[in-house]
């Protein structure tokens, strides 16, 4: 009865997720959604600010928090392993769902551009990032990344084992296409309002954060495997390689050494 519950309970998860991430493109692009990230200001801009910053920052501390190991650890305690995953993601669908509803337009409008086959141009980029992201998942384990693998091999009674470490297609090219695509996602627009311009950089310094500490994990899990792939392989922008320090982050140092 458990291992049924368990597996129901990813399913809504995942489906959960489907459609917050189906509105979140809607909210980003301005399509097809009753609110978006542009529209008339409701609030003083100092509040809408501080309002959108703190929406901003508990997804960040939320999204990245939670999936560090040394959280999951402790998490575990708690919560079964078999749902970790899908807990996880059932969290950011709901913070992602709360930064959208209580989201605060500001105005303003840093560039409009008026020519219709580019404002088709940067909507369909836009829409490509999205797809990039979500095609970034399936190169490594869609399943496994939101918690239906997990649920899975619990209800059928089979031992989950960690994804292997390898590099399919985008990943030959950059080391994070997932959030490459998102930045696609986030700047491409014919209305670059005040609004969308916090939402864009605040997400691109978050992103920019976010890879170090994610990076650090992967030294530690998967050790020279990922350093050597980390200095062969741009890290978000596909080509755009600098060379990276050959000093291993002092948190992963024992881990790649042994």
């Amino acid at each position: 009865m458990k291992k049924t519950l368990f597996l129901l309970y990813g399913v809504v998860a995942y489906v959960t997720f489907l459609l917050t991430f189906l509105y979140a493109i809607g909210f980003v692009d301005n399509l097809l959604v009753p609110k978006s990230i542009d529209g008339t200001p409701q609030v003083p801009l100092l509040q809408a600010i501080l309002t959108n910053a703190a929406l901003l920052m508990l997804f960040a501390v939320q999204h990245s928090g939670m999936a560090r190991p040394a959280f999951k650890r402790w998490w575990t305690k708690y919560v079964p392993e078999p749902i970790e995953r899908s807990t996880y993601v059932m969290f950011s669908n709901v913070v992602m769902a709360c930064m959208m509803i209580f989201w605060q337009p500001m105005g303003g409008v840093v560039w409009s551009i008026e020519t219709e086959w580019i404002q088709v141009t940067l909507i369909a980029l836009s829409l490509l990032g999205f797809m990039t992201v979500v095609a970034s998942t399936f190169m490594l384990n869609h399943f496994d990344l939101f918690g239906l693998r997990q649920v899975w091999l619990n209800f059928r009674g089979k031992p989950y084992t960690h994804l292997s470490f390898n590099t399919p297609f985008l990943y030959k090219y950059v080391r994070h296409p997932l959030y490459f695509g998102f930045l696609i996602a986030f700047w491409s627009t014919p209305l670059m309002t005040i609004t969308h311009l916090l939402f864009a950089v605040a997400t691109t310094g978050y992103i920019l954060v976010a890879i170090r500490f994610e990076e650090n994990d992967l030294i530690k899990h998967f050790g020279e495997k990922y350093v050597q792939y980390r200095r062969q392989v741009a890290m978000i922008i596909p080509f755009l390689k600098k060379p990276e320090s050959a000093v291993v982050p002092a948190m992963a140092k024992d881990q790649v050494e042994a």
